[in-house]
């Protein structure tokens, strides 16, 4: 068996963004005042399963367009405000105790074969690591042979690309991805500096399991362990909704790791022994899905 994770993964639900970084440290503009929630946006929170206690407004710019949005965090989970409120990113019903979870919002249609672009240009370059990571992850998805097709480049022209991995150079390893929304996958997935050589000899391998989690994040799923357990963290927050389970895939009961599938891809966490691959539930998950 693995030993326990310590690093964390996230997902940007939503126009939602978390970084994900050994030490959860975000790396977004802090707003010069403190904005207090309106009770409808603490409900909103409560309906996509986040919880609103100590819930606060930031504000989140895209290295590589420049936007700004602003949004609401709570713990490392960050959603779009103005999105939040209308219901595009609202999270379906589902239990707490199942495992391998997926969004409401999938990736429909014509869609489903994605251009991805491994971004070399100045300032937000992939390293080599980071490139050969990339490589291995798209392997690994077209290998499946089900709908879901990835079309790899390499390259600076950002803008034609359906999905978008690019080095942040935020400090520490880890990194950050999204949720599909209108049937289209999450663009901008963001890799941390420090994934390009944590992992010792290992490097390539972790960073084919970082970035084909957030590419997990990207196409529709959420977290494998949704009570954070594998982290020692607290449960992301179902609130009586929260994810839908996959059919087919493993379940714990909420007090205990019995049943949980340790070699998930989309653990929340990792530890740099990663070996970058599927587990045997992540396969049934991705063809039940596409």
């Amino acid at each position: 068996m693995k030993k326990i994770k310590f690093l964390a993964l996230c997902a940007i639900a939503a126009g939602v963004v978390t970084s994900c970084q050994k030490e959860e440290v975000t790396n977004e503009v802090q707003p010069e005042a403190v904005v207090e929630l309106s009770k409808t946006e603490k409900n909103a929170l409560l309906e996509a399963g986040v919880n609103p206690n100590g819930a606060t407004v930031e504000m989140y710019k895209n290295p590589l367009d420049g936007s700004v949005s602003e949004v609401i965090q709570s713990g490392d989970i960050m959603l779009d405000r103005t999105s939040l409120i209308n219901d595009l990113y609202k999270l379906a019903s589902g239990e707490e105790n199942t495992k391998q979870y997926r969004t409401n919002n999938l990736v429909t249609g014509g869609s489903r074969t994605i251009d991805i672009l491994g971004f070399t240009g100045s300032g937000n370059a992939l390293t080599p690591s980071m490139r050969t990571g990339l490589q291995w992850a798209v392997n690994n998805y077209n290998r499946l042979n089900n709908s879901l097709t990835f079309r790899l480049t390499f390259g600076t022209n950002f803008q034609a690309a359906d999905m978008v991995v690019f080095n942040n150079n935020a400090g520490g390893a880890g990194g950050s991805a999204g949720f599909p929304t209108g049937g289209r996958p999450f663009k901008f997935v963001q890799i941390n500096n420090g994934t390009g050589t944590f992992g010792g000899s290992n490097v390539n391998n972790v960073n084919e399991h970082v970035i084909g989690h957030e590419i997990g994040h990207s196409i529709g799923f959420r977290h494998t362990d949704y009570a954070r357990r594998r982290c020692g963290g607290a449960n992301e927050g179902t609130a009586g909704v929260g994810a839908i389970n996959i059919p087919g895939t493993p379940r714990e009961n909420r007090w205990g790791a019995a049943g949980l599938d340790s070699d998930s891809l989309m653990i929340s966490c990792f530890d740099g022994s990663e070996d970058g691959e599927f587990s045997r539930f992540d396969v049934v998950a991705l063809n039940a899905l596409y």
